[in-house]
């Protein structure tokens, strides 16, 4: 269902649920519901960071999965799902000169080279040890040219090919996509996200970040931390990242406890 603009689609997705927004109740009919707009005023993206996004020129989307099969510790699978069927949308836009500088950042960005033309935030309701539904939101640069927000490194398909999209039709081929990918089993949906992962052969620049006890909220991170060389040694099912350092030590951290050096 199209919205011309919302709040966040995550966040009407949501009040959907609730049973509130009933002039796009009808939008929860769908065997997979979907909603997406040309314009959020509140779009949000990982640990509360801003989304920016022009009026009209990209793609902002959220689909809901009810009930989804993934056990309670494994729920960076629902991660993998929506980074993998990101990357295979965007993929099919590409020229094949420029496929393999599509990758997925871990956690969950997609990346052309060192620039980033998509976000992802995956939000899961749980009951118990039971996951109730999984809202996954998901923001691609399609023809914006122009950022304000400070953001260090966004690019759109536009500035790569030069052409203009159409979003309408980009999420039709995104719900292909995704109906396609729920078909895979959880090792094929792991296995593409390993090889497309970002700087995934040899070995690169890490920082570590002092976090709280919650995982995923900042608190401070050192100006002119030290930097270290590391390889990316595996993702483990509970989504934390395992770095190989030159001196073959091998250490875990959770989302944002570790930092890129781009």
């Amino acid at each position: 269902m199209y919205v011309e603009q919302t709040d966040s689609t995550n966040s009407l997705m949501t009040r959907l649920l609730r049973g509130e927004e009933q002039q796009f109740a009808s939008c929860l009919q769908e065997d997979i519901p979907l909603l997406y707009t040309g314009f959020q005023t509140s779009g949000r993206g990982q640990t509360g960071n801003g989304w920016e996004s022009e009026r009209g020129k990209n793609l902002l989307l959220t689909y809901l999965l009810r009930e989804p099969k993934v056990n309670v510790t494994e729920q960076f699978r629902l991660n993998i799902l929506a980074s993998v069927v990101t990357h295979r949308t965007i993929t099919a836009y590409l020229p094949e000169n420029r496929r393999d500088s599509l990758t997925v950042k871990w956690p969950n960005d997609i990346y052309v080279g060192d620039s980033k033309i998509a976000g992802i935030l995956v939000e899961n309701s749980l009951t118990g040890s039971k996951i109730q539904h999984s809202i996954a939101g998901i923001g691609i640069n399609l023809n914006q040219e122009h950022w304000i927000g400070g953001a260090p490194n966004p690019v759109s398909l536009k500035q790569l090919t030069g052409l203009d999209y159409n979003l309408h039709e980009l999420v039709q081929l995104f719900m292909t996509m995704l109906s396609f990918t729920l078909t895979w089993s959880a090792e094929q949906c792991r296995d593409y996200y390993m090889q497309h992962l970002y700087r995934r052969n040899g070995y690169w620049p890490f920082a570590e970040r002092e976090v709280s006890s919650t995982p995923s909220r900042i608190v401070r991170t050192e100006e002119g931390a030290k930097t270290f060389q590391a390889r990316i040694a595996d993702i483990q099912n509970d989504g934390c990242i395992v770095l190989q350092k030159a001196d073959d030590t091998v250490h875990t951290y959770h989302f944002k406890q570790i930092q890129f050096v781009l």
